[in-house]
């Protein structure tokens, strides 16, 4: 080393060898904030199953709006539907395996087994609220009765297409549920109309609203070919709404409806952690749920001040 170069101080690279690096948990990309999960009112089914009872299409109570006379009163009944709807709850599995020696040797300052099943368990509910969207038996798309279906007027979702929506789902509407993509769709067409939507701080976040309804984001909506839905729910079993459901009591609850127990450890010294999750969604009446279809998001606008 040339005189001009000569060290003198302890440099960078070798102090750091005796320094402690903070740290932080494992970090997830994946991990949304599942506002879905928040907003439904969960129903703890005892026994697995919940049966969804109906008054007969067509069936009303016969009244008298009489005057002041003595003329007879009507008898009537309420009739019900003979072989109500029974939802089963459907179950989201996976098993956690850690090697003992990973979990023994390197635990500090984060013990991997928690990490492990922090992110397992994300994963999970991730999953959860793809499946309350998504599924086909159950799933907030595939369970909208073909009236409560509505097509966009000219593609990109525009106020009045919302307008509409509201008319499916007029009594007492919850919240809009769609893509952020589609969000962005709507802000753009309302901008373009010159009616920029308010916003409202729901969960300490703030989220755009329309006609006062909130626009709720979730990316489990899909997107095809540019495409996407909207949907617009009422939600609570005293508003005969859309109810999220869930088994109480389960050996090793985490969480309402979720169970982490252990399953031993194998002749690998691996330990393996069964994680389990129990759920469906009932739509109570059919009014409580529309959907708009056909939503372009890939429209664009120039905009002229």
């Amino acid at each position: 080393m040339s005189e001009l170069n000569k060290q003198t101080a302890l440099g960078d690279v070798a102090a750091r060898q005796l320094a402690i690096a903070t740290r932080t948990v494992p970090q997830m990309a994946a991990i949304t904030p599942r506002w879905l999960t928040h907003l439904l009112n969960w129903i703890p089914v005892e026994s697995g199953v919940y049966r969804l009872n109906k008054v007969k299409e067509g069936s009303y109570a016969e009244v008298d709006c009489s005057g002041r006379d003595e003329r007879e009163l009507p008898h009537t009944f309420i009739d019900y539907v003979e072989n109500p709807r029974e939802y089963n709850l459907s179950a989201v599995n996976t098993v956690l395996d850690v090697h003992t020696r990973v979990s023994d040797l390197y635990s500090k300052p984060y013990n991997q087994i928690s990490e492990q099943l922090r992110l397992t368990i994300e994963s999970i509910k991730e999953r959860q609220e793809s499946e309350l969207i998504n599924n086909r038996e159950y799933g907030l798309l595939n369970s909208v009765a073909p009236a409560q279906r509505i097509r966009t007027r000219a593609g990109a979702p525009t106020p009045d297409d919302f307008d509409e929506l509201i008319t499916k789902v007029w009594k007492e509407p919850g919240f809009f549920l769609l893509h952020p993509l589609a969000i962005a769709a709507f802000g753009r067409e309302c901008t373009r109309r010159g009616v920029p939507p308010p916003t409202v701080s729901l969960f300490g976040s703030q989220f755009i609203t329309w006609r006062g309804i909130p626009l709720i984001p979730s990316d489990k909506l899909p997107i095809e070919n540019g495409k996407t839905k909207i949907l617009l729910l009422r939600t609570g079993e005293s508003r005969q709404g859309v109810v999220g459901l869930y088994q109480p009591g389960l050996p090793g609850e985490q969480s309402p409806g979720l169970a982490v127990r252990f399953m031993g450890i194998n002749d690998k010294a691996i330990a393996s952690y069964l994680v389990s999750l129990y759920c469906s969604l009932a739509v109570l009446v059919d009014d409580a749920i529309a959907v708009l279809e056909d939503v372009e998001i890939t429209n664009y606008h120039e905009y002229r001040y």
